[in-house]
């Protein structure tokens, strides 16, 4: 006895699932929020991750993360240690990595 199935289809037995119902069981995650604050205004204020960009070069000095103060709309660019890299890469910030070219 052998069952053929239609390629596209679901397997014999399998039951159909939805968007849906494959994410009815997960809950609403809040966005995450950076601190910073601008060296020019002095200005303190919170990011969400779309507001800022990090770039991972080879060394301490090509590391940084980047962003638009807010209210003074002056470019911050900071440097960024392994720590950091850490919680802007996990709170899902983009991320520029440099290759060296040797």
């Amino acid at each position: 006895m052998s069952e053929s199935a239609t390629p596209g289809a679901p397997a014999p037995g399998a039951r159909g699932m939805t968007v849906a119902s494959a994410f009815s069981g997960m809950r609403s995650v809040a966005p995450v929020v950076f601190r910073a604050g601008c060296p020019d205004c002095r200005g303190r204020f919170e990011l969400g991750a779309s507001a800022l960009r990090l770039v991972i070069g080879a060394s301490r000095r090509t590391t940084f993360y980047s962003f638009t103060c807010p209210a003074c709309e002056t470019a911050v660019r900071r440097p960024a240690g392994e720590r950091v890299v850490e919680l802007l890469t996990g709170g899902g910030v983009s991320t520029l990595r440099l290759h060296s070219t040797v």
